[in-house]
């Protein structure tokens, strides 16, 4: 009732909303014609490895083969694949400029300021959360570049290139297998109390899972726990590697909170908004990651936990955030009557881009090529979508400092939370829990605790190199 009577203000005549209503398909057009250039239309190119070995070089080798140990092979990978993307520079631009009109225009139908505005309002988020973070983020900058200055020292060489920030920092020769993989998470689990973990081990007993790869089979991972009345399936690609087990503790992080939420709540309040969603599953992969160091056997399988979770940190607070802030900047410029072309849509993200990853202070080196980076991201296409992975990660964390601060009043807030399921605003759940994210303070923790782990790290590459 509060969403319909806050909606008055931004719900048009009747002839107005069926005006709207004529052109929903064309609205859409920009994203459709986008994923077809991305997944058909692009005639991706071949590199040979320095193992002789050619591969085609689409989105999903680009991201097996931007890991691997040869940086040669990292090289040449990201300059066919980047070299392949900017040939549609302008198309692509003119696509993601026509996206931005559309929303700036549609926004302006409805009586909102800005896209922003309309995309916050649907969870009554106050934009305090969206603009602290982006200010707060670009002030840890000197932690990222502090990380990317442990990465280069870590990897032996001499100059941190933009090819260089997805390799591991540590070999891991350690195989987790399904069985092996529920037996850890339940024991790392133990610190949420024995329900958590009963609850946990009795879903392990029914078929909810599909564990294996299989042809045919969607990558990645999922869970859906649409049907009220009906448990969570889940949906996995389990390799036996540690990044398997992070995302097993990860997707079984949502299928609790679904659980917990329907226990809970009634049906008109077991569902909750996607940025509460990311909030719980991000907790336990820390939590997990602390139970794995403490579990290590060696001072390199500590470093590959640790380093696991930094890379983590940089591909979810910084990486998403500069995403966030790319994806303001353009709809600002939208929003002044200014025109985008790829030509200036690349200047706009290679400014960003580079000051993010410290290239005028030679910490990582971004080359011209690589600036097309932008036109690799559909997330862009989703309106203000991926500052909620950086907020997620930020309230995760505060979430997981509350249980190791106080592990009884800690688990029970967290499982308070996720009892809570969508019962009032996001935002509001979340500072019921403690976690404020209009304010720098949950931003900050963030950081400290990045800090804390690089010197971790530093003092056991000191032990390991005596």
């Amino acid at each position: 009732l509060d969403n319909t009577l806050r909606s008055e203000a931004h719900t048009l005549g009747d002839e107005a909303e069926q005006t709207l209503a004529y052109f929903s398909q064309p609205f859409g057009a920009p994203s459709r014609i986008y994923s077809m250039v991305a997944n058909s239309d692009i005639p991706w190119p071949t590199v040979t490895l320095a193992n002789g070995e050619e591969h085609r070089i689409d989105a999903q080798a680009y991201s097996r083969h931007r890991a691997g140990a040869d940086r040669e092979d990292r090289k040449a990978v990201f300059d066919a694949y980047w070299g392949k993307w900017s040939e549609f520079r302008s198309s692509v631009g003119l696509v993601l400029s026509s996206h931005l009109q559309t929303q700036v225009a549609l926004a302006k139908a409805r009586h909102y300021d800005s896209v922003l505005e309309r995309e916050l309002f649907q969870d009554n988020l106050p934009p305090a959360v969206y603009r602290t973070l982006v200010e707060q983020v670009n002030k840890a900058l000197p932690t990222l570049h502090r990380y990317f200055k442990l990465r280069q020292r870590m990897l032996g060489i001499d100059q941190m290139h933009y090819y260089d920030i997805y390799p591991p920092l540590v070999a891991l020769d350690k195989e987790f297998d399904i069985e092996t993989t529920k037996s850890i998470t339940l024991d790392a689990m133990t610190v949420l109390g024995e329900d958590w973990v009963q609850m946990q081990r009795d879903s392990f007993d029914e078929r909810w899972m599909h564990v294996f790869p299989q042809q045919g089979k969607r990558s990645g991972a999922y869970m859906a726990g649409y049907a009220y009345d009906v448990h969570p399936y889940l949906l996995l690609n389990h390799n036996d590697d540690y990044e398997s087990l992070s995302t097993f503790a990860h997707e079984w992080g949502h299928a609790l909170h679904t659980l917990y939420a329907k226990q809970a709540q009634p049906f008109e309040t077991a569902d909750y908004a996607t940025f509460i969603a990311e909030i719980p599953s991000t907790s336990l992969e820390l939590i997990l990651q602390k139970y794995m160091v403490d579990q290590a056997q060696t001072i390199d399988e500590k470093l590959y936990y640790l380093g696991f979770g930094l890379e983590q940190m940089r591909g979810t607070f910084f990486r998403q955030t500069m995403f966030a802030e790319f994806e303001l900047s353009l709809y600002e410029t939208v929003e002044r009557g200014e025109a985008l072309s790829g030509d200036r849509i690349t200047e706009m993200y290679a400014e960003l881009v580079r000051r993010y990853h410290g290239h005028d202070e030679g910490v990582v080196i971004v080359d011209d090529l690589y600036t097309n980076e932008w036109m690799f991201i559909p997330h862009f296409y989703y309106n203000m979508y991926v500052f909620q992975y950086a907020t997620s990660v930020t309230a995760g964390t505060a979430l997981f400092g509350k249980i190791l601060a106080d592990q009884q009043a800690g688990a029970d807030n967290y499982k308070d939370l996720l009892r809570a399921g969508g019962s009032d605003y996001p935002h509001e759940l979340l500072k019921r829990a403690g976690v404020d994210l209009s304010q720098p303070e949950p931003y900050q923790a963030v950081v400290t605790q990045m800090n804390a782990v690089m010197d971790q790290m530093e003092q056991l590459l000191k032990e390991r190199d005596q």
